[in-house]
Order: structure tokens, then sequence, then C-alpha cells
């Protein structure tokens, strides 16, 4: 039987988690400038796809804020860094835009795929936790996503990282959406409830 102590001490661990991602994500507030409109603007000017890209966790970020962009109105997919290598860079046209997130800005697949759009001249938006990182300096913009610490009490598994990541993700979509004049008309698929609703 769970003691009163122990449940005491598993409520702070969960308060500590949301006090830390919290924190996070409210610094993330005096960094929406320059870098971010830039963002905003690169992806608004996109006429193909925004390619999103990621490795592990942030690949799983990645998922989310490719799904809010295509759901948004504005069209775009999932690239795992890695599978690109094996088939997936087809996946990338000539119109397209990248985002990519890497909370080192150093992992190796994901510069590898940096240097493929430049080279294929498409631009590169970086979400990055190093802004003096390899993919901040060589992407045509870096939105700073860095941390003073994960959650993890060991520091190790992504959380408070991974929480301002797909934070800035959707202030870039929803503001994107705004800058489309997006509507809520303009939805391709309307959720159950309100499809039920309409062809009552």
């Amino acid at each position: 039987m769970t003691s009163h102590a122990s449940q005491e001490v598993w409520a702070a661990t969960a308060i500590r988690v949301l006090e830390i991602e919290s924190e996070a994500i409210r610094s993330l507030i005096p960094r929406i400038g320059d870098a971010f409109l830039r963002a905003l603007e690169i992806t608004a000017e996109c006429r193909g796809k925004i390619a999103v890209v990621g490795m592990g966790k942030s690949g799983l970020i990645c998922k989310k804020i490719a799904a809010t962009l295509s759901s948004t109105g504005s069209p775009a997919f999932f690239l795992h860094a890695a599978e690109a290598f094996h088939g997936d860079l087809g996946l990338l046209g000539p119109s397209d835009a990248v985002i990519t997130i890497s909370n080192s800005g150093e992992t190796p697949e994901i510069l590898q795929i940096l240097n493929i759009a430049k080279r294929l001249g498409l631009p590169v938006i970086a979400f990055s936790g190093n802004p003096e990182s390899t993919l901040a300096r060589h992407a045509d913009v870096n939105l700073d996503v860095g941390v003073a610490e994960e959650a993890c009490p060991f520091g190790l598994a992504p959380t408070t990282s991974t929480a301002a990541a797909l934070a800035m993700g959707d202030a870039l979509a929803m503001t994107l959406m705004q800058r489309k004049d997006f509507r809520r008309e303009d939805f391709a698929i309307l959720p159950p409830q309100e499809r039920s609703t309409r062809n009552c």
C-alpha cells in the first residue's frame, strides 16, 4: 500500500516537471523577433511542401508539427533524417522548404540533410538548442529553443527540450495560419462532432 509520504513525493516530482517545462516555454517569448519573422516569411512563401526533419524524440515532435501545419493550410510532411538516405530523399521537391529540429545542432544525419537542402537550393529553418552549433550557423534562419535544464532528474531524457521545440512549432504554425488568412471554414476535414452536426 502506498504511503501518504510517497504520494507527496510523487506529486512534488510532477509539479517540478510542469514548473520546469512551463518556465522553459515562457523563456521562448523574448526570442520572438527577427529570426521568427524570417521563418514565417520562408514558410509563407513556400510553394511546395514543408519538410520537417528530425531524429529520435525530436523526430516525434517533428511529426506533430508537420501534422499541425498540414491541418492549418500549410502542406507538410515528416522526414526521418536517417530514413532519408534509404530512398526518402525523393520526397523533397524543388519548391519545398525544410524545418530541421536538433537540440544539439550537431546530429550527423541532420547536418547531412542540411547539406543536401543547400545543394538543392531549399531554404532551411533550424530549431536548435545551441545557437553556436553547425546547424544553427548554416541554416537560413535559426530559432533558438535552448532550455536551462531537462525535467528528467538525470538530465538525460529529452523532456523540457522537446516541449520547447513543440511550443515553438505551434507558435510558427498558428502565426503562419493567420498570415495566410486560413479560416475555420478552410479546414479540409472537420472534427467528427462538427461533421455530424452539419449533416443533421
